[in-house]
């Protein structure tokens, strides 16, 4: 298993190739990139994260492209038409989505202990699946893992990951848990075989 590594990944388009040289020189294979802090703290919109993920893939590096919205986006309901937007960045430049895991997190559910519940999961799941489906073709849809992320943890992974569309998990904080780890990896794993 690799550990996506987003922090070390440098700006590419400054021409700083060796951020992505560092990157695979210490075997790292995958990389976040437009998580909410990257995109609300340090400012990073959407068609620039595109191109990060079109120059990692390009070089090599499989890409975890994030999405998700504020809690007064969902308030809103614009949580579909912010997904979305945030998708059709990446659909517009990547050469190919072989090398693609969405990760939906919704930006109210990161590190504040507030999870969506597994029907919210499911249906913005779902969306995304149909937006794939609609917007880059019905292979990509199908084989696209599409994951959560947003205060996932031992407690909540088991019912998550009940849900069909639900492939799998960004954690951040429960992943240094060593025995909470292991709940949420075996929660999705014990889905797969039974699949």
């Amino acid at each position: 298993v690799s550990v996506p590594v987003s922090y070390l990944f440098l700006n590419p388009l400054l021409g700083v190739r060796c951020g992505v040289e560092q990157l695979k020189d210490i075997g790292c294979k995958w990389v976040i990139l437009g998580h909410s802090e990257r995109r609300h703290v340090i400012g990073e919109d959407d068609q620039f994260i595109g191109k990060k993920a079109a120059f990692a893939l390009n070089e090599g590096l499989g890409v975890i492209a994030c999405i998700g919205e504020l809690l007064e986006e969902r308030e809103a309901g614009k949580t579909f038409d912010v997904c979305f937007q945030q998708l059709k960045a990446f659909a517009d430049v990547v050469p190919s989505w072989d090398n693609i895991v969405i990760a939906y997190e919704p930006v109210w559910a990161i590190g504040t202990g507030k999870v969506a519940t597994p029907q919210q999961a499911q249906e913005v799941h779902v969306a995304v699946r149909d937006w794939l489906k609609k917007n880059v073709s019905e292979e990509v849809a199908s084989k696209t893992r599409i994951i959560y992320g947003g205060s996932v943890n031992g407690s909540n992974c088991g019912e998550l990951a009940k849900e069909e569309d639900i492939d799998g998990f960004l954690v951040g904080g429960a992943s240094l848990k060593g025995p909470e780890f292991a709940t949420i990896v075996n929660s999705v794993t014990t889905k797969k075989v039974a699949a």
